[in-house]
């Protein structure tokens, strides 16, 4: 008895690698230069997918490399997620963000590319990293942790200060990554309003073994 997939089912299939390829390929321009100029045919290519294979999955470049941009995003609050699994306080929780974004650099160099080109523009996006980091501050402002600002506003800073961080990391690589991001993540603990010394001890505690 046959046990291959319905036709359907390949079909599917073959259609969303298809659209993961131009995605992947948008994300390494992205990546690589931030030019969102490259023609159809220039990304068709690099994807390995046929030139009309475009138009089967986006209406314009612009919504390919918006995708792009989500798509990097998700893979960013992911790794969050996976990396800073059994933190609950929402102190050491963002800390522990500002300092697992600056080793990322090394790490995922090409995901950390597009958020510096493109990050701004997402700060408050209802997915990627903007949707967890809020979350997080609703919940330290509300159980008293955090001062009681305005989440939203608290937000672009924070945001502000994570893109700063990463423009540090590739503009000025021989800067140590850990220690600007421990200083950063302090600086930003004071600001949403614990003790000194608190955000000092905080901003430097062991990273989980994952992170």
């Amino acid at each position: 008895m046959s046990t291959s997939a319905p036709p359907s089912n390949r079909f599917e299939r073959r259609r969303a690698e298809t659209r993961r390829a131009l995605v992947r390929a948008a994300r390494q321009i992205l990546a690589e230069s931030g030019d969102t100029g490259a023609s159809i045919q220039t990304i068709a290519e690099r994807a390995d997918v046929g030139f009309g294979s475009f138009y089967n999955h986006f209406d314009s470049k612009t919504e390919l490399f918006e995708a792009a941009v989500a798509d990097a995003l998700e893979e960013f609050g992911q790794a969050f997620d996976e990396g800073l699994t059994g933190i609950d306080d929402p102190a050491e929780l963002l800390a522990a963000g500002f300092r697992l974004s600056a080793r990322m650099a090394d790490s995922h160099p090409e995901l950390m590319q597009v958020l510096r080109r493109r990050g701004l523009g997402h700060v408050h996006s209802a997915n990627g990293l903007g949707r967890r980091a809020l979350r997080d501050l609703q919940v330290g402002i509300a159980s008293g942790r955090f001062a009681p600002l305005d989440p939203v506003v608290a937000l672009s800073a924070l945001g502000g200060t994570l893109l700063s961080l990463v423009e540090l990391r590739f503009a000025r690589p021989e800067v140590d990554g850990d220690e600007a991001a421990a200083d950063l993540a302090e600086m930003v603990l004071r600001m949403l309003g614990l003790p000194a010394d608190d955000a000092r001890e905080i901003a430097r505690r062991p990273l989980p073994d994952a992170a």
